[in-house]
């Protein structure tokens, strides 16, 4: 729940839907944001969509080519710092027009 309403808070035009059975972000009609966790550790991360233009030491691309990811460590306190950071960053992408918006 708190990184539902982290990504909410993030900007005023930010909807919530869900995709592929998990809460999707949306900016302006486009999914920027997923809410997932790991098949295999289970833990949760943000999936930000468009993770390859995004040049931050906390986000791991994996085997992804477009996507890009941001673990939280359910055990610890989130490191909202570093999550709003990360989110500003990806919203900015369609803010300023790299990614189209409808």
């Amino acid at each position: 729940l708190a990184m539902r309403t982290i990504v909410l808070c993030s900007d005023t035009e930010v909807e919530e839907t869900v995709k592929y059975g998990c809460p999707c972000f949306m900016y302006r009609g486009r999914a920027f944001c997923y809410l997932w966790k790991d098949k295999k550790t289970n833990e949760p991360y943000f999936l930000l969509v468009e993770g390859k233009r995004l040049d931050h030491p906390m986000l791991e691309a994996g085997d992804r080519k477009r996507m890009k990811v941001l673990r939280v460590n359910p055990q610890e306190d989130l490191p909202i710092e570093i999550v709003n950071i990360v989110l500003q960053e990806a919203l900015d992408l369609y803010r300023n027009g790299t990614i189209k918006t409808k």
